[in-house]
Order: C-alpha cells, then structure tokens, then sequence
C-alpha cells in the first residue's frame, strides 16, 4: 500500500466519527450514456447539516483519464461540509471505456443533475462551483470554457483548478501522438482534430467562469508549461488571475487536502465568498 492510499485509509477512520456531514452515495446522475458499459456512473453527496442555501463544490478526480473513483476522495466531501459546502463527487467512464468527449458528456450531466437536485440536499444551485485536480482538473476546465458541454456557463460561480492537466492537449500530442499507453489512443484518439477540441486553452472567452489555480512546482513539467500557457492567455480576459504555486509533486497536491486545517481550504472558501 502506498503512502497516499496509508492516508487515505487514516484519514476515513478520523473523519467516520465526524457528525457535521451526511454522505449519501452511489446516486444515479445519467439518463443514458454512449460509453461502453453495463451500468452507469453514479455520484456521492456530502450535505452540510448546516441551514440550507450552502455553496456547491463539485470535485471531479483525476487518474490519467483511466483510473480512479469517487469513493477515494470522501475526505474531502467531508471536510467541505464541515466548512459548510455541500460536496458532489462523480465517477465518470474511464477509458478505455470512454474518450475525453464522452466524460466531459459526463461531467456535464452531473452539473446538470447537481442544479436540478442539490436544494434537496441543502445546497444552492446558484452557487454551483467546480473542482478537479490532474485529468479531473482538464475535464472541468473544457465543460466551463467549450460551450457544446455546457452552453448555460451561467450556472458555474467557478472553476478550481488542482495541478490540473491537459489544458493543451493539442500541443502536447502533436509532439507526443498518443499510444496505448495508458490508453492515449482511445481517451483523445488519433484525429488531430479532436485533440484541439480537447484542449481548454483554445475555449478561454470572456464568458469563462472565475478562475482559481493551485499548482505543484515540483509536479510534471508538461503541467508546468500548460498551466503557465494558460494563464498567460486567460489574463485577456481575467487579469487578475495567477498560478499560486505550492512546493509539492503531483499527488501530494491532491492528498494534502486530507487535513481539514490544509491552508487551501481557508483560499477556496475565500475565492468561494468572493463569486457565490
């Protein structure tokens, strides 16, 4: 067992004895799906026992478009409610069940479940905020900026971006065509002219949703560079966004947010206060 899972496993029988939240899991968000498999992703909420009219964070995780689950990440549902946020946490297809159209479909249609549905839940659907962090972070950045996946980006009070990859894919793949590794071929597959409609840089407009950006600079330098490019022309349009840069690799990116006193939480309830 790794480290990052050692913590998760602590972290879940620390936050078990929590009462200020109430997980409700495995909830069906989709109504049909493209995607090659039996059954179809479902989501976990994590509702603030707070008054009702709370924030929404909707985290979708990361794992190379190919691995992970909704179920690793209950400590952060967790310590959001604590803090008064109600938490939606998807699973979305992994390839190669699924290319990066069909989970941003996905995503898409949890945003849209999550609007109609979160008041029962005590949440706001006018302060829906999203989150994700690695390929989580690319598949939030590309349903908030290309409007054929969500063509109200009304609905979304802001993205929060976690050392998130992919935000030009098209560049990255022009170098580095995609392979069966880790499943490239099928997640962006082999058409140059998808891998463009993959890439959240080229969707930047002045309806894009606030930005917030936390990245590792000890992560991986194609994150580095896309981060940098992307801010760089997100400013034309929200100037006063910048990268806040934070000494860590990649997954400790993620798995720092396993303590609910992480100085993050304190940053993202201020960027969350500041556009609900």
């Amino acid at each position: 067992m790794n480290f990052f899972k050692i913590l998760i496993v602590i972290s879940g029988a620390f936050l078990l004895t929590n009462c200020a939240s109430k997980k409700i899991s495995d909830i069906s968000y989709l109504k049909s799906s493209k995607a090659f498999l039996e059954s179809f992703p479902e989501l976990n909420v994590f509702k603030t026992r707070k008054s009702k009219n709370n924030p929404v964070v909707i985290f979708i995780h990361g794992g190379y478009w190919n691995e992970g689950n909704k179920d690793i990440y209950g400590f952060l549902g967790r310590n959001f409610a604590k803090k008064g946020i109600v938490t939606v946490i998807p699973n979305y297809t992994l390839s190669p069940d699924g290319s990066y159209d069909t989970m941003a479909k996905e995503v898409a249609a949890a945003i849209k479940w999550t609007y109609e549905n979160i008041e029962k839940y005590n949440g706001n659907p006018d302060q829906i905020f999203l989150m994700g962090h690695s390929a989580g972070g690319h598949l939030i950045a590309l349903v908030g900026t290309n409007r054929k996946y969500l063509e109200n980006t009304n609905l979304l009070k802001g993205i929060i971006l976690n050392d998130a990859a992919g935000l030009d894919m098209n560049s990255f793949l022009k170098k580095y065509p995609p392979t069966t590794n880790h499943n490239y071929d099928v997640t962006w597959t082999k058409n140059p002219e998808n891998w463009k409609d993959a890439s959240p840089i080229y969707f930047l407009s002045e309806k894009t949703p606030p930005i917030f950006m936390i990245t590792g600079s000890k992560t991986y330098p194609s994150i580095i560079s896309q981060n940098k490019d992307f801010v760089e022309k997100l400013n034309k349009f929200q100037p006063s966004v910048k990268i806040n840069y934070q000494s860590k690799k990649h997954i400790p990116m993620m798995s720092q947010f396993i303590f609910p006193w992480n100085n993050n939480y304190k940053e993202i309830l201020k960027f969350i206060e500041i556009h609900k």
